[in-house]
């Protein structure tokens, strides 16, 4: 079902494990955002415990409001990711390599169809063919200092809304 709105969403992950390079959803933040006049109407955010309490950095826990351990698992907030996603224009930074796939990833790993996107739109590609390299690595972080919209805080839904403002 193709829906008017635009979705921008970020994942926080896990590091890959070394046996097999997966990397596990720690967190999903999203802003569903009308295309006219690119305002959010919407929005979505949960931490999520992963299988594997040992994969998550103290960084990432120490950022958290929350006890990661006491996090839903992704099984039982798929539903509603899969509802804020699936039929809509997806829209993030790096999502095409990065959030795209650990989303296709973490629903294969509960059995699930991963939702579908109408098109992606990837601002990390758009800024590197149309703005070139005048805000430096082209990164999240020297995007925001660049702008001046403030210090990215590697959160899922706070860095979904900066993506928006850049």
């Amino acid at each position: 079902m193709r829906r008017p709105e635009m979705v921008f969403f970020d994942v926080e992950t896990t590091a890959a494990s070394a046996d097999e390079g997966q990397r596990s959803v720690l967190e999903f933040g999203a802003i569903v955002v009308c295309p006219r006049r690119l305002v959010e109407v919407d929005s979505y955010h949960t931490v999520i415990r992963p299988g594997d309490m040992s994969a998550v950095s103290k960084r990432f826990a120490a950022m958290v409001d929350v006890d990661v351990a006491s996090a839903p698992s992704f099984d039982q907030v798929a539903e509603r990711i899969f509802g804020v996603l699936d039929g809509r224009v997806w829209a993030g930074h790096n999502i095409q390599r990065f959030d795209c796939h650990r989303i296709r990833e973490a629903f294969a790993a509960i059995g699930r169809a991963a939702p579908e996107p109408v098109a992606i739109v990837d601002s990390l590609n758009v800024l590197a063919h149309d703005f070139g390299r005048r805000a430096g690595d082209l990164k999240m972080a020297t995007l925001a200092s660049y702008f001046g919209i403030g210090k990215q805080s590697h959160r899922s839904l706070d860095d979904a809304r900066m993506n928006l403002e850049v």
